[in-house]
């Protein structure tokens, strides 16, 4: 049979390094192609470098029909399960899977909810209705899991994606900087992350290093704030316990020059109002 190569997905997980490629044309002339080629009636759904050296240098191979493929969907989500499973697949390639998986569940979910209310034909529920279960992506938890990433390289991998340019992007693909050095300088102008990845990856580093002091910057200068108001905090405490002392000691000389007004004017009985107690045995009535 002739077998097609469907270039959408033969491009839909990242292609070979050359050293990778290499490595695995070596192998298949020394060991033959051990490992059949995965097929959805006749087009090619695994193994396109495997079939590209075996053509090239006219080495046998083995096919193998996948009789639980429905639609391209369900190639994609096992396309994306066994390179999730592969040791070769770097941490950012397997973020980048793991969110096409979640886009994915998502958007079959949102599909099934969404046939009943619309009074969909029985073919249309036929075709939609037999979904495979499939763990729920909605959290970074969960994505970490699937990705077998910690879930802050799950977050660098967003941001990355959503942000970065493109040649940020390639430089963190193939190694020359870190997630969290890519993912730092996906916060820059794009115009600013081409121009740092033109000039290589040291100048990206640099990059990377700017940002995070600069977003270290402001997390100092307001721990300094909080620690000034709190060694303000005592001095302005004691002056109002001063106050308060102050205003009683006024307070009770007050009290003290209207019991002398009184007695002036011979009425040692009379009070011209509430008063605390005397101040002192001075001021006691003989």
């Amino acid at each position: 049979m002739d077998i097609v190569v469907n270039e959408e997905l033969k491009a839909y997980i990242d292609p070979l390094t050359p050293d990778e490629y290499e490595a695995l044309e070596r192998s298949l002339l020394a060991e033959g192609c051990r490992d059949a080629l995965v097929l959805w009636g006749d087009v090619l759904v695994d193994g396109h470098n495997r079939y590209g050296i075996c053509r090239k240098h006219g080495l046998p191979f083995q096919t193998v029909q996948n009789t639980r493929f429905q639609s391209m969907e369900d190639v994609h989500l096992w396309m994306i399960d066994q390179h999730l499973g592969r040791r070769s697949v770097s941490d950012f390639q397997r973020g980048v899977l793991a969110l096409r998986k979640r886009e994915i569940v998502a958007s079959r979910r949102e599909r099934a909810k969404a046939a009943p209310a619309e009074g969909a034909d029985s073919a249309s529920q036929e075709a939609a209705a037999p979904l495979p279960k499939t763990e729920s992506l909605d959290s970074r938890e969960a994505l970490a899991r699937a990705a077998r990433l910690k879930s802050n390289q799950v977050v660098m991998i967003e941001k990355i994606q959503q942000s970065a340019a493109p040649e940020v992007v390639a430089a963190v693909k193939s190694g020359e900087i870190t997630l969290s050095a890519a993912a730092a300088v996906a916060s820059l102008p794009v115009e600013e992350q081409t121009a740092a990845a033109a000039a290589g990856k040291d100048e990206l580093k640099q990059a990377a290093k700017r940002v995070r002091e600069a977003k270290r910057k402001p997390a100092r200068e307001s721990s300094e704030e909080v620690g000034s108001a709190e060694s303000a905090a005592p001095q302005d405490e004691d002056e109002v316990a001063a106050l308060r002392k102050r205003v009683k000691e006024l307070e009770a000389e007050n009290a003290a020059l209207r019991k002398q007004v009184l007695t002036l004017l011979g009425k040692p009985g009379q009070a011209a109002g509430p008063a605390p107690a005397p101040a002192d045995d001075a001021d006691a009535p003989f």
